[in-house]
């Protein structure tokens, strides 16, 4: 009880003393308290200024550099060909931290293109193609910054892929499946040449029109993609790095739209599985809209061997951007492509996972840009 009583005994209340009031404040006081708020906006505006100041410098010092370098290639390394000049040491960023996209001190096409003059390229029309599964839609970063440099840019969706009518089960051949990209190139004008650029099976797409469309193409280049050598599948590719444990094996279900006691129709993936295969260095918000906007990709193309020439798909020249943190295609399988076709460049793509228009957009995109100024 003694404390329950405690709880609302009466508290002493301190009477507090009566406020002195300056009913008419003479003009002294009011110029000091004006002076003394003018000190302290004014400390805080030579605060902001020189803290803007700042800023600006360094945004300076950093284009500065990057106009002295040529590029920044601290999100890649480059390779160049066996049989060219003896390999140069790479200038690195001293930051450890990939800039962002969102970034307001320097933009993207600010740190690449500002030594590109379009009018000196072969052609500043890129053409990008998606991998099995994915659509135009991918590349939504890769064609932002591309269109602020001033490329022209063209991606579309393969047949039964993307926002593409078609129904997956029911492409029976490669050439079904690319037609939307061979229709493009036929109606190209004469002399017009563009970059094509494949991911993933669009690398065997990219090749298919290489053959039939050598002169349309002024490079190619393949970015984590199946770059095949004739008489080759994209299954033989692949079968070269699957085993019983291997990551795209367990995440790969098979469709069978004709039925259980017919081959397979499509390929689709598990949802369950598609970050730690696909997208293990990519943002969440882009492997959630992976995972809303991917389809099954056709299967027949898969098995379809290529017929390869030198006077066609060997006189185009290619390059070949490795991503080095890849799950779906392994490192070591990109290696053995490169060895079996060697292109005329190979670049490495540090942090990138098998979807650098995700994980590194930034990096895929000066990687592209110095591909397209390589006379």
């Amino acid at each position: 009880m003694g404390n329950l009583c405690a709880c609302f005994s009466r508290k002493q209340v301190r009477k507090k003393a009566p406020s002195k009031r300056i009913t008419n404040p003479s003009q002294s006081q009011v110029a000091s308290s004006s002076n003394r708020w003018t000190r302290i906006r004014s400390n805080r505006k030579d605060k902001f200024e020189e803290s803007l100041i700042h800023d600006q410098a360094l945004a300076a010092a950093l284009l500065f550099q990057q106009h002295q370098n040529g590029f920044d290639r601290s999100a890649s390394l480059r390779f160049p060909p066996a049989h060219g000049s003896k390999r140069q040491s790479l200038p690195r960023s001293s930051s450890s931290r990939s800039r962002s996209l969102t970034d307001p001190l320097l933009q993207p096409h600010q740190l690449v293109n500002q030594d590109v003059k379009l009018d000196d390229l072969e052609t500043n029309h890129f053409v990008l193609v998606h991998g099995g599964g994915f659509g135009a839609w991918c590349w939504y970063k890769s064609i932002s910054l591309l269109e602020e440099g001033g490329f022209k840019v063209t991606a579309m969706d393969l047949t039964g892929s993307g926002i593409h009518s078609f129904d997956s089960n029911g492409i029976t051949s490669l050439s079904q499946y690319v037609k939307p990209l061979t229709d493009f190139l036929e109606k190209l004008g004469d002399g017009e040449k563009v970059i094509l650029v494949g991911h993933d099976f669009g690398g065997a797409c990219i090749s298919y029109v290489m053959e039939s469309f050598p002169h349309k193409v002024s490079k190619a280049v393949f970015v984590a993609a199946a770059m095949l050598t004739s008489g080759q599948s994209t299954l033989d590719m692949f079968s070269l790095q699957a085993d019983s444990t291997d990551l795209l094996r367990q995440a790969q279900i098979l469709v069978y739209a004709n039925g259980n006691n017919c081959p397979p129709t499509a390929i689709d993936l598990d949802k369950s599985l598609l970050k730690d295969l696909l997208f293990n260095q990519s943002p969440g918000k882009d492997v959630a809209l992976a995972s809303v906007s991917m389809r099954p990709m056709p299967f027949a193309p898969v098995l379809e061997k290529l017929s390869l020439t030198d006077a066609n798909y060997g006189s185009v020249r290619r390059f070949y951007i490795q991503t080095l943190e890849d799950h779906a295609i392994h490192v070591a399988l990109q290696e053995s492509m490169i060895n079996s076709s060697p292109p005329e460049r190979v670049f490495r793509l540090k942090g990138a996972d098998h979807s650098p228009f995700f994980s590194k957009p930034q990096g895929l995109h000066k990687l592209l840009i110095e591909i397209s100024k390589i006379p």
